[in-house]
């Protein structure tokens, strides 16, 4: 049943594609390291996540960080028609596990984190990413986006969901490079950093649908 409803959600958002008129601001940044064949950590809020799909121009498999719990698994099957792939980060006693995470990166591989997600607080990033691109020493790229016909879920995130017929704007922002260097105290400045610069992304995307 989630495969039936999640292949209606790609149908619809297939549509919402094919209908609206969708500009991506900065795109030479990841195609460049797409072309060099770069790794870096995709970072866009949770309650952004029904467009990405259409924003990720690689032939590479963007690999989504996801819970094991429904919603991660109802996410996978959507996911799975775009090239986008779910990764459970997940071990078996119910606490991330990081070892896959940075064996992704360390071969190459692009890797797309909701910082705020799975359960918030929303707009908020947690410590998490910062970690990984510390100790994978691969820079994370905000992404932010926006469109003039949605409305918002109630649920935890206010998840977007964007009507046909709307005008879109992505808009990537410049690579985010943590030393490998950063103490334990620092990671807070980082967290506060990257809000600001998703929350700019998003704000200019706004910005650029009534120009």
């Amino acid at each position: 049943f989630q495969r039936f409803l999640a292949f209606i959600g790609y149908l619809y958002i297939l549509f919402v594609c094919l209908t609206s008129k969708i500009r991506i601001k900065n795109s030479s940044l990841p195609r460049t390291m797409w072309s060099e064949q770069k790794p870096f950590i995709l970072a866009f809020w949770h309650s952004q996540l029904m467009m990405v799909g259409y924003v990720w121009k690689s032939k590479s498999v963007l690999n989504m960080l996801a819970s094991s719990h429904s919603d991660g698994r109802f996410g996978a099957y959507i996911a799975g028609h775009f090239n986008l792939k779910n990764v459970s980060i997940e071990s078996k006693n119910k606490s991330p596990s990081l070892r896959k995470i940075f064996k992704i990166l360390k071969n190459g591989n692009y890797i797309g984190i909701t910082p705020d997600g799975p359960t918030g607080p929303k707009l908020k990033v947690s410590e998490g990413i910062i970690k990984i691109a510390i100790h994978s020493q691969v820079p994370i790229i905000p992404l932010g986006f926006a469109s003039n016909k949605n409305f918002e879920l109630k649920s935890w995130d206010s998840f977007l969901i964007t009507y046909p017929f709307a005008k879109c704007n992505f808009v990537w922002g410049d690579p985010i490079n943590i030393p490998s260097t950063t103490r334990e105290n620092e990671i807070e400045k980082y967290k506060i950093f990257l809000e600001e610069k998703i929350n700019s992304c998003i704000s200019l995307a706004k910005k650029e649908l009534n120009a």
